[in-house]
Formats: C-alpha cells, sequence, structure tokens
C-alpha cells in the first residue's frame, strides 16, 4: 500500500494536545460550575465520566470515518462538532443542559485522539512509532501547564463561562489550522471498515484486551487527578489560578517520563519492559499518595505517576494494533471505544469515592496485575 503526504508533525502534535488541553483548562473550572449550578462536589466530578462515555462513542465514529471517508475529512467534522458542543456550553441556562454541551464536545474532540494516531500509524513503524509517540508525549508534557495555569486564570477572572469562551476560541484555531494545512494520509488500498468481521477478531485477542485496559487505567490515574483535585487543593483553601499551577509541576513530570522513555528506547530497552517498569513505579507513587491522604502534598507523589504514565502510554499505544495495520482506522476506532468506555466507568467511580490516593491506587494495583498477566 502507499500513502499520500505525510501530515506536518507540528499539525499532529497539536492536534493530538487538544483532547488533552481542553480537559486540563476544564479542570480549574469544576469548582465553579458546582457553585454556579447548586450541585454537589461529586456530581460536578461527574461530568468528566459523562465526558468520556462520549469520548468513547467519538472515537469508534470518527475511526469509523478515517476509513470510510479519510482522514482529513474526519479531523474537520470533529472539530467542528466540538466547537459546537463549546458553543452551547457558554449558553447552558442549567446543569443538564451543561453535560448535554459537553457530550456533545467530547464526541467531537475525539477526533484529535483516534485520527491523529491513525495517520501516525499510516507513516511510521514499530519502534519508529514508539519513538514518535515519545516525542508526541514530550509535547503533551506541555497540556498541564498550559491547561491548568490558563483554566486556572479564566476561572478565577471570568468563571466556567471564560473557559467555555476561550475553548470555542482555541475549537476553530485549530479547524482553521487543519482546513489549510492538514493533507490526507490514508493509505491508496485502505478496506472499507466491515466492523462485525473485525469487532469479533479483535475480541478474541486477548494481548489487546490487556492493552485496552492497560491504557484505561493509566488515563484513569491522570484525569482523577483533574477531577477530584480542584476540590482538595480548595478544602486547602487554594484559588483556581494557584491550583492552576499544579500543572507545572505535572509538566515537568510527564516532559521527564516522555524524555526517559526515548532515551531508554534508544538504548535497546523493550516497549514491554518499560510498561512492566512503568506499571512497578504508579504502585509505589499511588500508595505514597494514598498515605498523605488529604494533604496537599499529595501533589508530590502524583507527579510519579505522571511519569509512569509518560513511560507506559507510548509504548502500549505503539505496540497494540500492530497485527490491524490494514484497518488502522476501524481498527483505532474499536480499541478506543473499548478503553474509554472503561476509563469513563473508573472516573464514575472515582467521582463516587472522592479519594484521591484511592483511586490511584486501586488502578496502579490493577495495571501491576494487568501487567503480569502478559
Amino acid at each position: 500500500m502507499k500513502t499520500m503526504t505525510r501530515a506536518p508533525l507540528w499539525l499532529l502534535t497539536a492536534l493530538i494536545m487538544f483532547p488533552q488541553l481542553v480537559e486540563t483548562i476544564y479542570s480549574p473550572a469544576l469548582t465553579d460550575i458546582a457553585a454556579a449550578f447548586g450541585v454537589s462536589h461529586a456530581r460536578a466530578s461527574q461530568t468528566l465520566s459523562v465526558y468520556f462515555l462520549a469520548f468513547a462513542a467519538g472515537v469508534a465514529l470518527w475511526g469509523w470515518l478515517s476509513d470510510a471517508l479519510g482522514r482529513r475529512p474526519a479531523m474537520l467534522l470533529g472539530l467542528a462538532c466540538y466547537g459546537a458542543g463549546s458553543a452551547l456550553a457558554l449558553a447552558a441556562p442549567d446543569f443538564e443542559t451543561l453535560l448535554l454541551a459537553r457530550m456533545i464536545s467530547a464526541l467531537g474532540a475525539a477526533a484529535g485522539s483516534v485520527v491523529v494516531q491513525t495517520m501516525l500509524r499510516d507513516s511510521y513503524d514499530s519502534i519508529r512509532l514508539a519513538r514518535v509517540f515519545s516525542l508526541l508525549g514530550a509535547a503533551l508534557a506541555l497540556s498541564p501547564v498550559l491547561g491548568l495555569f490558563s483554566g486556572g486564570w479564566l476561572a478565577g477572572r471570568f468563571g466556567h463561562r471564560g473557559v467555555f469562551a476561550a475553548l470555542l476560541v482555541l475549537a476553530f484555531a485549530l479547524l482553521a489550522l487543519a482546513a489549510l494545512r492538514l493533507p490526507e494520509t490514508r493509505p491508496i488500498g485502505t478496506a472499507r471498515p466491515d466492523m462485525a468481521p473485525l469487532a469479533k477478531r479483535m475480541l478474541r485477542d486477548a494481548g489487546l484486551w490487556r492493552d485496552a485496559m492497560l491504557v484505561a487505567l493509566f488515563n484513569a490515574m491522570l484525569f482523577s487527578y483533574y477531577s477530584l483535585a480542584p476540590f482538595l487543593f480548595e478544602r486547602q483553601g487554594w484559588t483556581p489560578s494557584q491550583f492552576g499551577w499544579s500543572g507545572a509541576a505535572l509538566a515537568a513530570a510527564s516532559l521527564t517520563g516522555s524524555l526517559l522513555n526515548r532515551r531508554l528506547l534508544g538504548r535497546g530497552w523493550q516497549p514491554a519492559q518499560l510498561v512492566r517498569a512503568a506499571c512497578g513505579l504508579a504502585m509505589l507513587s499511588s500508595q505514597a499518595a494514598w498515605l498523605l491522604g488529604d494533604s496537599a502534598w499529595i501533589l508530590l507523589p502524583v507527579t510519579g505517576v505522571v511519569v509512569a504514565f509518560g513511560i507506559a502510554i507510548p509504548n502500549v499505544l505503539s505496540q497494540a494494533l500492530r497485527h490491524y495495520r490494514e484497518q488502522a482506522g476501524a481498527a483505532g476506532a474499536l480499541f478506543g471505544l473499548s478503553y474509554y468506555l472503561l476509563l469513563s466507568v473508573m472516573l464514575g467511580l472515582a467521582g463516587l469515592a472522592q479519594n484521591l490516593g484511592l483511586a490511584l491506587s486501586v488502578c496502579a494495583a490493577a495495571a501491576l496485575l494487568c501487567r503480569a498477566k502478559a
């Protein structure tokens, strides 16, 4: 199979940062949302669970469309959908409308995950793909500091509506950039998606299920922080702007994990070895977080979890679909659907527990067990 022009890496980086960036911008606004709509902290945190439920549906939709229509149309439609959701959130008169707006936004944002990963798999193979994912991971390290800092500043100055206005502007800026510069990378001869046989094949793939569980668990650790930490730090007397500065620590940890991963790959470490090491680090860090309890010092072990995330995720993602390259978009859609559904359930449970250390520890223990069975 021959491919079309390779997409600019800087643009793919911006697009793959998009889903994480918009969630970290949103996180500092959770306390203002709870106050403005008169809902409990637990219910406000559930907006992340609902978000990822719709995100899972979006991954399936845009992944399928990236094979059926092409990578470029799927991405443009996804960005337009996110913009529509942000506009509705900005005008939401009640919490139920806000939840609907969040679901529409999530549906669109999913394109930034599955379509970019598909475009990367169009262009790179095996270890080279792991290195590219690691490079993107280093760029993604900027997401927490950019998102939490700007979200904290916007929420402190303008409340949650200021955050949604910024997200609307960001969505349409990326839409314009993609319309101007994003090429089509779908390989010539890509099979039209026949989802039923592919789904049956993937359902029987035990290794793929372990990979989906690992991706869900590491993301649950990261996003549990974004959904629970704003309320934890509020109890410590921190403002949204002050909480936003915690993004600098997370960014440094994410960058450390990504660069360490890249260096170890260059020294001959195999992806499976790195994932096992990351699971061990996540377990130690989450236990420390649990011991610290409801303390601002919990940020220190959380950085260890983020380092583990930066090591594990590029290696799991780069290897997960290596046997499904002939239908990369559809396979990526089904794989993403599985782990985002799992993530939605995990975040829902974390939101009910309202205990960050406990949530991290349970997820890390499950990841360690999952990796041990590989």
